[in-house]
């Protein structure tokens, strides 16, 4: 298969991948957050000094990742061989992961609740903006779409025998993600009920650290063996 259509599916979902790590810039920046208790998206709050930086990247890696996607998902119309069950779900996962972290950046949350009392007494009265809830739902709907693109995508893998990389070390990421997303949830609703944060910015930066490894392994799958 030409390389001419996948180089740039290849090209796009390493970049995105790329861009949806850049909040670990916060290791030489100084947000004032602390990255074991917070939560990623508190970084682009409204009213953290980086907050614009980090809102800018969330965009641009959502836009990237929603490209490739949807890149890919039109080759599918031209190559019959590509058009497969578990790939085109996969893909359709992506989309959505890409399309809502996209809009993550224009639903910025106002301010810190894990480390600013009063927002979270506001947040809790429902005194913030609609954006908190918002960006809530939109962040709900990126991992669900990332959860089924990393599962779809690494069971066409498997099933179909593409994409050596992602066959090789997609069931390994995915029990991971899985284990992670469990430990975010768990932290989320500790932190909810007004239990403490149960370390919930490290369980949610290794879960986006997992999903940003996974798209660049299918980033390198891709641009290797040059199927979509």
């Amino acid at each position: 298969m030409s390389t001419i259509g996948t180089r740039p599916v290849a090209a796009l979902l390493g970049l995105g991948a790329a861009a949806y790590t850049a909040w670990v810039l916060e290791v030489v920046l100084s947000t004032g957050l602390d990255p074991v208790q917070t939560y990623v998206s508190e970084l682009a709050a409204q009213d953290q000094p980086m907050g614009g930086l980090f809102r800018a990247t969330d965009f641009t890696a959502g836009l990237l990742v929603l490209a490739g996607a949807l890149l890919a998902l039109l080759r599918t119309v031209r190559h019959p061989e590509s058009r497969r069950p578990w790939a085109l779900a996969g893909w359709a996962g992506l989309t959505l992961f890409g399309a809502a972290t996209a809009a993550d950046a224009w639903l910025p949350l106002s301010c810190a609740p894990t480390v600013d009392p009063e927002c979270a007494a506001r947040e809790t009265a429902g005194l913030v903006p609609a954006t908190h809830q918002a960006h809530a739902v939109s962040s709900s709907l990126a991992m669900t779409g990332a959860l089924a693109g990393i599962i779809c995508l690494t069971v066409a893998a498997r099933r179909y025998r593409w994409w050596s990389p992602v066959a090789r070390t997609g069931p390994v990421l995915v029990v991971l993600e899985l284990l992670a997303t469990v430990w975010t949830l768990g932290a989320v609703a500790a932190f909810t009920a007004g239990r403490g944060t149960w370390s919930l910015g490290a369980g949610q930066r290794l879960q986006v650290l997992l999903v940003a490894v996974w798209l660049a392994t299918l980033a390198w799958a891709v641009a290797k063996e040059r199927r979509t």
